[in-house]
């Protein structure tokens, strides 16, 4: 089990390291929802194309997703890769969240409830629902990648090495106060910190981050 004491001091040394992140880079919910569909199996930078395409073309909106044809959607998304299959996953979304009434409707959802509906969507997995509850809808739900898994491993806090997604996820959430705003923070600070390279100097951020760390 990870405690409260080891993931803080974690979490102290990323932000002392990388500062605040101010993730995720979205103007509304519905950029953010799009985003995460787009970001399965690809760097963020093909998203942003992505994403800029859509909104250069005026339809980066749910409404105007959901009546466009599946084609123009594609050749729209291509630069984040499997195009087709997040095509249809977009579009999967926006039909749910339509169907529902919109975000707004899906405000009052309890937390667990409104995960179980996102995951009931084609194409939501675990990963990408509670990136949508954390980012779009402010909810206390830890995002558990393969950067978060990784870093567990080089530190060697994970003491069953194969829990799966739930059990990780369950574990920061038992330990830690339920702070949207720190789950934030906390989550975007591990992939930022995934993107840096150590420099084998004796200010290297990459290496404060790494040291080791009693469990």
């Amino acid at each position: 089990m990870l405690s409260k004491e080891v993931l803080m001091t974690l979490y102290d040394r990323l932000f002392q390291a990388y500062g605040p992140q101010k993730w995720w880079p979205a103007e509304t919910a519905f950029e953010m929802m799009a985003g995460a569909v787009l970001t399965q199996n690809i760097a963020w930078g093909n998203v942003e194309k992505a994403i800029a395409n859509l909104k250069q073309a005026g339809q980066l909106d749910l409404e105007a997703i959901h009546r466009l044809g599946h084609e123009r959607l594609a050749e729209l998304i291509r630069p984040s890769g499997y195009f087709n299959v997040k095509a249809r996953r977009l579009k999967n979304l926006c039909a749910w969240l339509l169907s529902q009434g919109g975000l707004d409707s899906l405000q009052e959802f309890p937390t667990d409830t409104l995960r179980q509906a996102l995951l009931s969507v084609n194409g939501i997995g675990p990963e990408t629902a509670d990136d949508i509850l954390l980012y779009a809808f402010a909810r206390p739900v830890f995002v558990i990648d393969s950067y978060t898994r990784r870093l567990l491993k080089k530190l060697t806090l994970l003491n069953v090495p194969d829990v799966d997604y739930e059990g990780l996820r369950h574990c920061f959430e038992t330990a830690l106060e339920p702070d949207p705003v720190m789950f934030n923070e906390y989550h975007a600070l591990i992939v930022q910190h995934a993107k840096q390279k150590c420099t084998d100097q004796a200010d290297c951020k990459h290496c404060l981050v790494e040291e080791s760390i009693t469990n």
